[in-house]
């Protein structure tokens, strides 16, 4: 799978940051994030909790594509979509 750059996609890898600091780094991104634009999120685990949390805040605002999930690491894309422009 590439991760080559694609218009309105940004990368976000969680790998890198402190599971402390996580879900709070993936929140604030989240919510950075416009119409129509999206995070793709490259974590070492399936974040099956967080989905329920981003669900909850984000509701039917968020898109979730698993582009890869298999051992060796998870790949989604989060999209937002149908917000009230601002």
């Amino acid at each position: 799978m590439s991760l080559d750059p694609e218009p309105n996609v940004y990368i976000f890898d969680a790998r890198g940051i402190a599971r402390r600091f996580r879900h709070s780094a993936i929140f604030g991104a989240l919510g950075a994030l416009r119409n129509g634009e999206t995070m793709r999120f490259i974590n070492d685990h399936d974040p099956i909790p967080l989905l329920g949390q981003l669900q909850q805040r984000f509701g039917e605002y968020l898109s979730v594509d698993y582009r890869q999930r298999d051992p060796s690491g998870v790949v989604i894309d989060f999209g937002i979509s149908g917000l009230p422009e601002e």
